[in-house]
């Protein structure tokens, strides 16, 4: 008998990418990876969205749209690229309006894409209604996704077969169009027994020919285990990633997958092992200058009591490092225990995983519901959606008062088409202020990405890519060579001098090193070393940084009047966007940060009197 044909999506380029690098790998490196693929036999790529959208303007200075082109272009007509949207959120951590919803569509579309898996954080099927029919309408194929995690020990409410079922009843009942189901777990906690039972359960559900998908990350370390239990229960397609950007915080290896089925009645997307070895020989040398976080390398006994997704644990604990708090990575990740629980068990999966996380991060930083995160706050508030089951009852009233948001129960894409800002019109005129043609892709790469976005399109946009070291430029190398090895290893490091550590940042072939070093100290990995103005010293009126990040916009200016509540700027600092408001009505005196300056937790950031 014939073995039972598996399709194999390869999610190194795209999910890969971003659960070890957060998807920080410029295409000109991984180009000829890709060419290795194509050999090998492998015709189903992710290829884009997620977070591999916006991540290619705030980080590569590239245009995701022309990486999509060329992505094309390399593996031909026939190959399946599929990308990843999050339902009303498309590629961006906010809502989109219907319009940004349809132009989400149509542009990928338009550059290349055959499916796109789209999913809901919450399990919100209304969340997919829209988005789901703008996909089909525009010609591309609709995976519909159900998002799985299991609970932290002791939780119930969610997360059971019981709840995929009802999910899965609701978006089947609703109409949405669909070619294809997938069963996504982010964080790989799901249980092997629980997969089993939800995929034959849904087998038995769905029509007859429905094609069954799972998606999960070895972070836990059961996600093979997972595989094989999919398979006896029927599923019709896995995903895999090639190493060095497979397993821990990714997919499992397909070498390890094909390695795992034989002797069973599978055949893994006809794939050789040796033309697999060969592309993973061609994979491991494009990246080899790439710094691998040690946690992308490793899985985790305590992600099931979080849960954290591999693709943003590495991108969290790369900030934490960044900004020289990694030590308390542990401590975060236990308060996420109780954050997840009071949120109503969303899914732990972008946008939520960073709202869990950056609300842990503030529990364990400032004291457990001392400093509500806007997105955790919004997300209880129902701002996103409605949650699995209801948040707690004192966080939502906390959340509420700080936010100054009264709960609603509105759709959250209507809430969006009542925001002028998420408007085409909005961002088209946003355009020509800037002086930048308005075109479909202009205007959605500006609303997707914001200020980045508009930098982007207008040239200013820098690289900033975690290498193990900077090049060494020969002495006779060309400037222009030189300030390019500078460039490509961008980033921010930790140097250890005399036992004390310094944290130097590069960016464009200079370094800034963050805490001064004694004079006697001399420059690191770049030919110029200036220190850090010492910040003024705090005083009553002083508004200072909670959290270290980076400062993402000013919003006030010096001499703005503004009142208590009002936005002086907003900061980044763990994916997610943070406002700074004014405590008290007054005058701005001082403003002592620039976009893009790192911060520190504690630095003097502007003065209100």
């Amino acid at each position: 008998m014939a073995k039972k044909y598996i399709d194999v999506m390869d999610t190194t380029f795209r999910d890969g990418f971003q659960s070890v690098f957060g998807g920080r790998v410029l295409m000109e490196d991984f180009f000829p990876a890709l060419e290795a693929a194509k050999e090998a036999g492998i015709r189903h790529f992710e290829f884009g969205g997620g977070a591999r959208f916006q991540s290619l303007f705030f980080y590569l200075n590239e245009n995701a749209f022309d990486m999509m082109d060329r992505f094309r272009a390399i593996v031909g007509p026939d190959a399946n690229l599929q990308t990843l949207a999050r339902g009303v959120n498309t590629v961006m951590l906010d809502t989109g309006s219907r319009e940004m919803v349809d132009l989400h569509a149509k542009m990928f579309k338009k550059h290349g894409t055959t499916t796109i898996r789209n999913f809901d954080a919450l399990n919100d099927v209304e969340n997919l209604k829209y988005s789901g029919e703008r996909i089909a309408y525009h010609g591309l194929k609709h995976e519909v996704v159900v998002t799985m995690m299991d609970l932290p020990p002791g939780c119930v409410g969610a997360h059971d077969v019981a709840f995929y079922e009802k999910t899965l009843r609701e978006i089947l009942d609703s109409g949405i169009p669909y070619h294809s189901i997938c069963f996504k777990d982010a964080s790989g906690t799901s249980s092997p027994q629980k997969v089993y039972e939800t995929l034959k359960m849904a087998r038995k559900l769905v029509p007859e020919g429905t094609h069954l998908r799972l998606h999960t990350h070895e972070t836990a370390g059961v996600s093979v285990a997972c595989y094989l239990a999919a398979l006896d229960a029927g599923v019709d397609g896995i995903d895999m990633a090639a190493a060095p950007v497979s397993g821990g915080t990714s997919q499992p290896d397909i070498l390890t997958m094909l390695h795992a089925v034989k002797g069973k009645n599978f055949d893994l997307g006809g794939l050789e092992l040796e033309k697999i070895l060969k592309y993973e020989d061609v994979l491991g040398d494009c990246l080899k200058d790439y710094f691998m976080p040690p946690e992308a390398t490793q899985v985790s006994p305590l992600i099931p009591f979080s849960p954290m997704p591999g693709g943003a644990l590495t991108a969290n604990t790369q900030m934490m490092r960044d900004n020289n708090m990694l030590d308390r990575y542990p401590e975060v990740i236990r308060a996420m225990r109780e954050v997840v629980e009071k949120g109503g068990y969303g899914t732990s999966v972008t946008p939520v995983s960073q709202f869990y996380f950056q609300q842990a991060l503030n529990n364990a930083l400032m004291g457990p519901w001392k400093k509500i995160a806007p997105g955790y706050g919004k997300m209880v508030l129902g701002y996103f959606g409605k949650t699995p089951t209801a948040p707690d009852a004192e966080v939502v009233r906390i959340a509420a008062e700080q936010l100054k948001l009264d709960p609603t129960t509105d759709n959250a894409i209507d809430i969006a088409d009542r925001d002028e800002t998420k408007s085409i019109a909005y961002w088209t005129q946003k355009l020509s202020d800037e002086g930048i043609e308005a075109t479909d892709e202009n205007i959605f790469i500006a609303a997707s990405c914001d200020v980045k976005g508009i930098a982007f399109l207008k040239g200013e946009a820098t690289v900033n890519v975690r290498k193990n070291s900077p090049k060494v430029a020969e002495s006779n190398q060309p400037k222009q060579s030189q300030q390019e090895n500078f460039t490509m290893a961008n980033g921010t490091y930790t140097v250890i001098v005399d036992g004390q550590s310094y944290n130097v940042q590069i960016v464009g072939g200079n370094a800034t090193v963050v805490q001064a070093a004694p004079a006697a100290v001399a420059p690191v990995a770049a030919p110029a070393v200036a220190a850090a103005p010492a910040a003024p010293a705090a005083n009553a009126n002083a508004i200072c940084a909670e959290l270290p990040g980076s400062v993402f916009k000013l919003v006030a200016a010096v001499g703005d009047s503004v009142n208590a509540g009002d936005k002086i700027m907003i900061l980044e600092a763990m994916k997610m966007e943070i406002d700074v408001v004014a405590p008290r009505a007054g005058k701005v005196t001082s403003i002592n940060v620039q976009p893009n300056d790192k911060i520190e937790a504690g630095q003097v950031l502007a003065v209100v009197e």
